[in-house]
């Protein structure tokens, strides 16, 4: 299914679970913005949108009803996502409202939210910035809160997929040797099992059949790996 597709049968599917002021703010904040950061940055990591809830309900430090851009709960981690142009959040914005601004996302921190603030220019000029910084946030907390018990991965290799994603995606055997503190014999065997495994690839050396390092493969629709 192509993005479209999908974002019509999500955007559906949290419709028909809402009512009066929710479902209200759902259309209404729903809009371009939050639109560009699904399709140009959310849909090329993830390939799907489970777990993404848009126009989020909690309640500020006063009890008040407030709507976070997106709330993304996969498992026990939850991030609170907030789209910010300069007009709305700083430009256009007085001292009251600033302040109000900050203290919601305190509170979603005490809450126990990992808050994400989005450019708006961004999405419309480097979304493969935010790709890159997002990739780097969101993979270290996924692999954290994997089942520590999962078959798939030895503690090993989740180490080294750690290491990666802490490295923008990039790892030679070296840093396997330096980090873990493993043999080069050791780091080699693990990282083609990885690739077997289809998280890493190689990277060949530019004009050379050498390979100079690997790639992290960030399979996020695999719900066993995460």
């Amino acid at each position: 299914m192509g993005f479209a597709e999908e974002h019509h049968r999500w955007l559906e599917y949290h419709k028909k679970r809402r009512t009066g002021e929710r479902l209200d703010r759902l259309e209404r904040g729903h809009r371009h913005g939050e639109q560009m950061f699904v399709e140009r940055v959310w849909w090329p990591i993830f390939g799907k949108l489970d777990d993404l809830h848009p126009e989020y309900e909690v309640a500020d430090w006063r009890g008040r009803p407030y709507f976070v851009d997106f709330v993304w709960k996969p498992g026990q981690v939850k991030f609170a996502i907030e789209i910010k142009g300069y007009g709305t959040h700083v430009q256009n914005t007085d001292r009251t409202r600033y302040r109000q601004e900050l203290n919601r996302e305190t509170y979603l921190q005490i809450a126990g939210y990992r808050v994400i603030a989005i450019p708006y220019d961004d999405l419309e000029s480097a979304p493969e910035q935010t790709i890159s910084l997002l990739k780097a946030l969101l993979t270290p907390s996924l692999l954290k809160t994997s089942s520590e018990g999962s078959s798939q991965f030895t503690r090993i290799e989740r180490d080294i997929l750690r290491m990666a994603s802490r490295m923008n995606g990039m790892i030679r055997p070296v840093d396997v040797v330096e980090g873990l503190g493993v043999n080069r014999r050791t780091a080699r065997k693990y990282i083609n099992i990885l690739c077997e495994k289809g998280k890493f690839k190689p990277v060949l050396a530019q004009d050379s059949s050498r390979v100079c390092r690997y790639e992290l493969i960030h399979s996020f629709i695999d719900s066993e790996i995460w």
